[in-house]
């Protein structure tokens, strides 16, 4: 998956669209055992239960939840109630992702009785969106709303007024796109509001004097976009468009060389609402908000704890007591809602500095005396609207039931173990018996390894991806195939080690590097122009949207990344050198495909792995592999510059590959060893503990998907803890490194136990893909991009996407048997 450290502005907009995806199923197991324990109990509120969207009296608490690392559950534990409001963004138009994202946030919010405010955030220039977009985000969004028909907020392109989001600072555009949605969330969904809302204009322009003055800014006449232009009028649509008003109002002192945490100076809040503040910015309460269009205010306020300044009970309080004044007093007539930034983990960054905006997540102290003010305020706390209870889609297990669940499986794989172990007749029968030459079991686990791959590529909603998406424990695809080509390289070279020495393997070795690159480039180049035809949707495989596990971090989740940014010059002429070069060094191409560049520079220095193995160096080999892990993991180093050191960085995911190789060049040496007493010991640990992450990994709270059950025996709080800490996937944290290992052993030691009528089962179909796995993957960057073109396939239809899964899985096994373009692609 791809991930790049983007520069982010100061300002707390750029954050994530949701957060981390929730994956992992126990499907059959559940279908037997879930049953509904019924809603936990609802939140009640201080004030009654106003069920529009603007409150009888004094103005809604919002929140914005980092939603890969919080939720509203957690969140109304650390406030003793639900927020009223809940906002998160969605990018517009509606990705399947971003529709899964959308049912499990709103089966939260309907779960405490909260109003739902959804920023609608636009991944294609604004030019380009047209009704038939329009009308499909609408339906979409009157299919996934809970409770069904409920009113909710559509928050149009905020922030639209800025420098620093894809549609900023281009007004006739803007208009234009905003009266063509709010015309259709008018038709088609009327009990929703459409929000109008910028950002602040204190700072506008946000950037140097731009001459001439991009078009529709210049109010002044004077050619220039500059503070002197108005920072709001450009951008306003039309009262008929226009339902409510949002503003993004956060106390941010940090515009000088020196970030310092800073106490707002008294009556800050409403002189910048009303252009008293003496910035220059006009009066936006006054001048767009009235009884019959109420006013959304977006806030927090800066601290950071690596700066001087201020404490942080003394900046946010001050800041939170004039919102809460300005309620009281009733000085802001129109205002309806104030919405926290609730977040930690989004990486705002002012030089290396983090931005902690929440009054939740923070300081004891901070939390309680925010809890204590807001409270004794005139702020409406949830819930606000009748609570819907848990949707079944997520119902997790709980109590005595998921503790039988466990026991259920543990019981079965204790009984194989134990079955195994005992020699009897019956058992061996069941035993692997095959080719020394080739072992079919790495076949079927690449297999294995393989088809977790396609499914995720694939992006689809479906049973499929909820039941291979860190079903077996805390490991995706992408750990299994690296560490398994890995153990065939070892497995399939020390014969010819032995037999030809250095020299063939290294002539061997980098003829396939060699191929993998060209096969790379192919694809790279190919993808781009398929990606230009007007009916396929090129942007599924040319942009990739972060899902928070990588470099970037959880504050990441939900950005969307340009692989082919300046691509583009490839069609220009004469042709700029540069895109050359950044297509000769891997830079660009579909993220499905980039671990491509991973396998080219492993191949490249396999030689000499081997070559110490075949001196019997297996213990430096190790101790060379885990130290360099252990510089890439903490200092995050680059060594190629190529675009798979985003996803996959070389420094870390090299120990899987280089462990593999060395399990496989000793493969019979360590089947021997785990034949003796220590090793059957050691074995059944390893057993022991892949079945425990395998447990651990169905509690896992992130986005549910809807159908997708899990246990809940493990608290959301400390499971989000335990696998922030030790399971981060980009680079390989210790434990999710820990899990894929103990998790092969286990796997391998199950097929050799069970093959006969393992293979029989599944053996048919896994084994043919798992000895072609580099065409399967090859050819699959195509499915996924045919796929994203199929409109009826982006419907999140659990049924439908789970066929086409299998269609595609069936397809690429056709192909394996039929040797379609053996001849061309390789192997």
């Amino acid at each position: 998956m791809q991930n790049r450290e983007f520069e982010e502005y100061t300002t707390p907009r750029n954050r994530p669209c949701l957060a981390g995806v929730r994956r992992s199923a126990i499907a059959l197991l559940a279908a037997l055992l879930v049953v509904l324990l019924g809603a936990p109990p609802a939140l009640a509120s201080d004030r009654g239960e106003p069920t529009d969207l603007v409150p009888r009296d004094a103005a809604y608490f919002g929140s914005i939840l980092d939603w890969s690392s919080d939720s509203v559950v957690d969140q109304a534990e650390r406030l003793g109630a639900p927020s009223a409001i809940y906002q998160r963004d969605v990018s517009y138009p509606l990705t399947d992702t971003d529709k899964g994202y959308l049912s499990g946030f709103f089966d939260q919010t309907a779960a405490v009785g909260a109003i739902v405010v959804v920023a609608v955030t636009p991944t294609v220039p604004l030019a380009e969106l047209d009704r038939g977009d329009a009308e499909a985000f609408v339906d979409a969004l009157d299919q996934i709303a809970q409770p069904p028909g409920a009113p909710l907020y559509l928050s149009f392109a905020p922030d639209m007024n800025t420098t620093w989001v894809g549609w900023g600072q281009r007004p006739d555009e803007y208009r234009a796109a905003f009266a063509l949605f709010a015309d259709v969330v008018h038709e088609r969904l009327p009990g929703a509001a459409v929000v109008w809302s910028p950002f602040w204009g204190g700072d506008y322009p946000f950037a140097a004097t731009s001459t001439p003055a991009p078009a529709g800014t210049d109010t002044d006449g004077d050619g220039a976009l500059t503070s002197a232009d108005d920072p709001y009028a450009p951008y306003y649509p039309g009262d008929a468009a226009v339902d409510a008003v949002g503003l993004s109002l956060y106390f941010d002192e940090t515009g000088g060389v020196e970030a310092r945490n800073v106490v707002p100076g008294p009556d800050a809040f409403v002189s910048r609402l009303t252009g008293t503040d003496g910035s220059g910015a006009p009066d936006f309460a006054g001048t767009y908000s009235s009884p019959d269009r109420p006013l959304l205010i977006e806030t927090a306020a800066f601290y950071s704890a690596s700066v001087g300044g201020s404490s942080e009970l003394e900046v946010k309080s001050a800041w939170w007591r004039q919102i809460e004044g300005a309620v009281a007093s009733g000085r802001l007539p129109s205002l309806a809602a104030v919405i926290w930034e609730d977040t930690t983990t989004r990486r705002g960054v002012v030089g290396e500095t983090v931005i902690d905006w929440s009054v939740t997540l923070s300081s004891d102290a901070v939390r309680s005396a925010f809890v204590s003010d807001l409270r004794s305020s005139d702020l409406v706390l949830g819930p606000v609207r009748e609570p819907s209870g848990e949707s079944a889609a997520s119902m997790p297990v709980q109590g005595w039931l998921g503790w039988i669940l466990v026991a259920v499986v543990v019981a079965l794989i204790a009984g194989l173990v134990i079955f195994a172990a005992r020699g009897s007749a019956r058992a061996r029968r069941l035993r692997y018996v095959g080719s020394p030459a080739r072992d079919a079991r790495i076949d079927l686990l690449r297999g294995l390894a393989i088809v977790f791959v396609v499914v995720n590529h694939l992006g689809l909603a479906s049973y499929l991806q909820i039941g291979t998406q860190e079903f077996l424990g805390v490991v995706s695809g992408a750990e299994l195939f690296v560490l398994l080509s890995g153990a065939v390289l070892g497995l399939v070279y020390r014969p010819k080690l032995v037999s030809g020495g250095i020299g063939e393997v290294v002539i061997r070795t980098a003829g396939r590097s060699w191929k993998l690159y060209r096969t790379a480039l192919v694809v790279v180049v190919l993808i781009f122009f398929l990606s230009l035809l007007p009916f396929l949707n090129g942007r599924a495989v040319t942009t990739f949207t972060d899902q928070g596990t990588g470099a970037a971090g959880t504050g990441a989740t939900g950005r969307v990344y340009d692989l082919y940014a300046g691509a583009d010059r490839l069609l220009q002429y004469p042709v700029d050198p540069q895109v050359v070069i950044d297509f000769l060094l891997l830079r660009m191409g579909p993220w499905q495909f980039n671990v491509m560049g991973l396998y080219v520079v492993l191949l490249l220095i396999s030689p000499l792995v081997l070559w110490a193995l075949g001196r019997r160096w297996w213990p430096w080999v190790l101790g060379a592999s885990l130290a360099l892990y252990l510089v890439g993991y903490t200092t995050r180093l680059r060594l190629v510059p190529a675009q798979f050191e985003d996803s996959f960085p070389l420094l870390v995911w090299q120990m899987l590959f280089i462990v593999g190789m060395v399990a496989g060049f000793h493969r019979r040496e360590i089947i021997a060893w785990f034949a003796t007493r220590a090793g059957r010991v050691a074995l059944i640990a390893i057993v022991a503990v892949a079945v425990a992450l395998m447990l651990f990994s169905w509690n896992n709270p992130y986005a549910p998907a809807p159908g997708d059950p899990r246990l809940a025996l493990v608290s959301d709080n400390a499971f989000r803890g335990v696998y922030g800490a030790l399971f981060e996937r980009t680079y390989l944290a210790p434990g999710r490194l820990l899990n894929v290992l103990v998790l092969v052993v286990a796997l391998y030691a199950l097929l050799t136990a069970f093959w006969k009528p393992i293979a029989a089962v599944a053996g048919g179909f896994l084994i043919p893909l798992g000895q072609s796995t580099l065409y399967v993957f090859v050819m699959h960057v195509f499915f996924a991009l045919a796929v994203a073109s199929i409109p009826f396939l982006t419907r999140g239809d659990l049924l439908l996407d789970t066929l086409a899964n299998v269609v595609v899985l069936a397809l690429l096994w056709l192909m394996v048997r039929t040797r379609f373009l053996f001849a061309v692609v390789p192997r």
